[in-house]
């Protein structure tokens, strides 16, 4: 059975990619990376997941996705292709803690699968990967299927 491609963004702190790597190594999942322009340029072939983190970005009003998960999502196919979204986030936003993946979510229809603190722990990325089996024996037999 395939595995639903995870599409991530890290900033310079490397927390995120850090869980990506982490999760690619326990089950050999691909993982693309949205800080390249490539793949922010390309098109998801399939189903696949949205890895983001929050931001608070100085007010209440800011709590927003970071531009390149923003520019991935301008495709319409990738949109349709979005079939779940794992959030990170720090405790410190308080309110904010998983603004982003939440605010998606709502905005998209799509499930916020795994939530995870920071760079997540062995724990997080073991259970994560449980999660991501359970879509892909969803959506992972049939390439072209889309979220409905």
């Amino acid at each position: 059975m395939a595995q639903l491609p995870v599409y991530f963004f890290s900033s310079t702190s490397n927390l995120i990619r850090r869980f990506a790597r982490n999760l690619h190594d326990s089950d050999g999942r691909p993982v693309r990376d949205l800080s390249e322009r490539t793949v922010r340029a390309s098109e998801a072939p399939g189903p696949w997941v949205l890895l983001t983190p929050s931001y608070k970005a100085g007010n209440d009003a800011h709590a927003t996705l970071p531009a390149a998960v923003r520019a991935f999502l301008r495709s319409p196919a990738n949109r349709r292709r979005l079939v779940g979204i794992i959030g990170s986030g720090n405790r410190n936003f308080g309110d904010h803690y998983q603004a982003a993946a939440r605010e998606l979510a709502r905005a998209s229809g799509r499930p916020v699968v795994f939530e995870f603190e920071l760079a997540g722990t062995p724990e997080d990325v073991l259970e994560c990967a449980r999660v991501l089996a359970a879509f892909d024996a969803r959506f992972g037999s049939d390439p072209t299927a889309q979220h409905p």
